[in-house]
């Protein structure tokens, strides 16, 4: 799967580990030659251009909307797709993804709540669940996994 097209979505960035995640998980797929889009919204998009302002870790920040956008007008697609979910907002955007894309789905479904939203997941995906808003360790290390899993 080397040089598949990856897009990690983030919704709303209320959650701290969904950045440090992200800018994570960037990095660590582009190192392993998988060409990175990291959608956004807004404040997704504000958090990570300060955090990683000579866009080290982060290559493609764009705006999520646009980006789906594009997916549904067949103008763009992807091979595989990350999507941070902590909330009802986060699913919805997975959901439309899943409807709308072909490529291979993971949630990353995270937050204090995390595993009772887990449960409310309808679309086919990976779940890959975490439950804290913190510390990021236990979901770096299942997304290691997966990520070892993707590359084999």
């Amino acid at each position: 799967m080397t040089g598949a097209k990856v897009l990690l979505m983030m919704g709303c960035p209320e959650v701290p580990i969904q950045t440090s995640i992200a800018l994570y998980l960037s990095h660590k797929l582009a190192s392993l030659g998988f060409d990175v889009t990291v959608a956004g919204t807004g404040a997704a998009t504000k958090l990570l251009r300060v955090s990683d302002s000579d866009s080290y870790y982060v290559k493609k920040l764009v705006n999520l909307d646009k980006t789906l956008e594009a997916i549904i007008e067949d103008r763009e697609d992807f091979d595989i797709c990350f999507a941070f979910m902590h909330n009802d907002a986060g699913m919805t955007y997975a959901a439309t993804m899943s409807s709308v894309s072909k490529a291979r789905m993971y949630s990353i479904v995270f937050g204090r709540n995390a595993e009772d939203l887990a449960e409310t997941v309808e679309f086919d995906c990976e779940k890959i669940v975490a439950k804290g808003a913190h510390n990021p360790a236990q979901l770096k290390n299942k997304l290691d996994k997966v990520v070892e899993g993707i590359v084999k």
